[in-house]
């Protein structure tokens, strides 16, 4: 997917995904809370941009959304230092790491990786990207997910146990981040299944508001 800030082009190269950067969500799925950031990784065909369809997986049954903020980096580097690392995010925007529950549950139990949970085709729904400056702090970033016109989730960025800074010194430490790559940083509490039928609404002052349909 080629993703465009400001009449800059990016083409999408990795996903980098965070769980469980929110303590509220830890505790709402009775995980333990983690001591480092939880990192993951979806493919590119995982991408769906607003207005598509999201298709329920034929693979599981309980299909979960999870709201997040996106950031893109705009250049590459490695070891980057958390003082330094704002300066890598070339656009904003909202996302939905979608999660078939029973699938990743099956899969903890037996200790064993998650992509056939997070990662399938459409898992990650994707918002339009303005440039970081349009939203101020990104540590003082809110949105909210709503679900059939109710909302659902209400994220903060100041309640993530670790800030986009953080997440973006933590993934350049072991692997070279490049233009295109994505971070969806985490979701707040409020989790829960999505139903053929359903509509899914993404917002954000100065990012936007972004719609799915499920079917």
């Amino acid at each position: 997917m080629e993703i465009n800030v400001n009449g800059q082009q990016f083409l999408a190269q990795r996903l980098f995904c965070i769980g469980r950067n929110y303590a509220e969500h830890v505790a709402e799925l009775q995980n333990e809370r983690p001591t480092e950031p939880v990192i993951f990784m979806k493919p590119p065909s995982s991408l769906l941009a607003t207005g598509k369809l999201i298709t329920r997986p034929n693979h599981g049954r309980d299909l979960h959304f999870e709201a997040e903020m996106v950031v893109l980096i705009g250049r590459s580097g490695s070891q980057i230092d958390p003082s330094e690392a704002e300066k890598f995010v070339a656009g904003v925007s909202l996302g939905l790491d979608l999660t078939l529950r029973d699938v990743q549950s099956r899969l903890k139990a037996k200790g064993l990786p998650w992509e056939m949970a997070k990662s399938f085709e459409g898992s990650a729904p994707i918002g339009r990207f303005v440039v970081p400056t349009a939203v101020g702090a990104l540590t003082d970033f809110r949105f909210q997910c709503l679900i059939n016109g109710q909302v659902r989730q209400e994220g903060h960025t100041a309640q993530m146990l670790w800030p986009v800074a953080d997440l973006i010194t933590a993934v350049s430490h072991i692997w070279v981040l490049q233009p295109g790559d994505l971070i969806y940083t985490g979701t707040p509490a409020g989790v829960g299944p999505l139903l053929a039928g359903d509509e899914v609404v993404l917002t954000a002052a100065n990012v936007g508001t972004f719609r799915w349909a499920v079917v």
